[in-house]
């Protein structure tokens, strides 16, 4: 009996050792593709594909009809988007025991949330604000006033933050409540740093957010397709039911896409003007040479019995080839890295908010990524980067008040008068 404990001993021993050296991380599962067939050939994934469709559909029309509502309609659907994308990251780190050990404490996530949508926004959207209630004098003081204070009032929001958060920490808490903490501010500068970008493109024109966003559903759309008939090879082993095949004809697609889709959303001015206030009504602007048709003929390329011996094509067909390689090539890890985030919290969606494709993050990762891509390619490509009048009137009308205008136009005259005295 004592031989047979001394040797069960090392034996249990070495067993709780080989335990501890097993990884916590999620085993991938065998899909269809890794095993070298194709997904058409499971019956059961006809039900997933056709759900998801059908919330495709949905939201397809959906974003179509916001989009006709014009930009601050836009700029509201971002707003209720980032809303819950926060919702569903604040929930992946809380534990229900210590929550209710913390009364109060889930309100401190959206107190900062909401003060960061302020600054960020605030920023944004405040000269324009300011062009919006320049009739009314008493109102555009009050805008005034608060945009001059902005930045005291959401510092003050803050400070009262950080306070309440200091005066809530509890013995045998603090792992937890720091945890949170850091939580919160990662899911804030993720979330705010790309949608700054998003607005700031949604009033620059709505074609700079709508292209880029559309090349994402395109390429999400086609890579499935593609995946789901054709798809053999596993792309990456982070996402197992990605494939090579899939990559290839999401990339060729949205590229192909990309060219096409720019020279219909380029001839509408609802899409191509910018917008200087936050009224709705229609925009009637001159869209500039990049949305101008150029003619190119075809006669050296195609026989002459062909009934099109020349097309027209808009110059930022050119820029939105960029844009589709971009969606097609580097897009995708965004996805990536939302499926190893998932890994590293052992779960299959963010959220459940959208039947067919998980919660509202699932979706929206590649378009973080698109989004501040997109926004950065105008202003250092597109926008012209030599001064011009109109430029110039833009700046004034969109950073300096009414009486400061006035100031200006009345300095203007005087510099003006003193030149022509002194050439006469």
């Amino acid at each position: 009996m004592q031989k047979d404990t001394s040797t069960s001993a090392p034996s249990s021993t070495g067993a709780k050792i080989r335990h501890r050296k097993r990884s916590t991380e999620a085993v991938p599962e065998v899909t269809k593709a890794n095993g070298g067939q194709l997904l058409v050939d499971d019956k059961s994934k006809y039900k997933s594909m056709l759900i998801r469709a059908y919330s495709s559909i949905w939201m397809i029309g959906g974003f179509a009809l916001i989009i006709y509502m014009g930009h601050l309609y836009i700029t509201a659907m971002v707003v209720v988007i980032q809303i819950f994308m926060a919702k569903e990251l604040f929930n992946l780190l809380r534990r229900a025991h210590e929550d209710r050990q913390l009364p109060g404490f889930r309100l401190l996530n959206w107190h900062f949330f909401f003060t960061a949508m302020l600054f960020v926004y605030g920023r944004i959207l405040s000269p324009r604000l300011v062009n919006t209630v320049t009739s009314d004098m008493v109102l555009y003081r009050l805008v005034s006033s608060l945009i001059k204070y902005h930045m005291v009032i959401c510092y003050a929001l803050y400070i009262s933050g950080f306070m309440w958060f200091i005066l809530t920490l509890k013995k045998k808490m603090y792992k937890y409540q720091f945890g949170q903490y850091a939580w919160t501010h990662m899911i804030l500068i993720v979330e705010f740093g790309q949608s700054s970008f998003t607005v700031a493109s949604i009033f620059e024109g709505i074609f700079w957010f709508l292209l880029p966003a559309t090349l994402i559903v395109i390429n999400d759309i086609t890579a499935y397709i593609f995946g789901f008939f054709f798809g053999r090879t596993p792309l990456i082993k982070l996402s197992p039911k990605k494939t090579w095949e899939g990559f290839i004809g999401a990339s060729i697609s949205t590229i192909i896409s990309a060219f096409l889709l720019a020279n219909v959303m380029g001839r509408s001015k609802w899409l191509t003007c910018p917008r200087k206030d936050l009224t709705t009504g229609w925009l009637d602007c001159d869209p500039g040479p990049l949305f101008k048709p150029e003619p190119y003929s075809l006669s050296g390329w195609i026989p002459h019995w062909f009934p099109w011996q020349e097309i027209t094509i808009l110059p930022v067909q050119g820029h939105a080839l960029c844009l589709g390689l971009f969606a097609s090539i580097i897009a995708p890890f965004g996805g990536f890295f939302a499926s190893g985030f998932k890994r590293a919290f052992k779960i299959k969606d963010f959220g459940d908010s959208i039947p067919g494709h998980g919660g509202i993050t699932d979706r929206m990762d590649c378009q973080m990524v698109m989004a501040v891509f997109a926004y950065i390619y105008h202003q250092s490509f597109v926008v012209p980067q030599n001064l011009s009048v109109e430029m110039i009137l833009d700046q004034i009308f969109m950073n300096l008040s009414f009486d400061e205008q006035q100031a200006l136009y009345r300095r203007l005259g005087e510099i003006l008068q003193q030149g022509f005295q002194s050439h006469s």
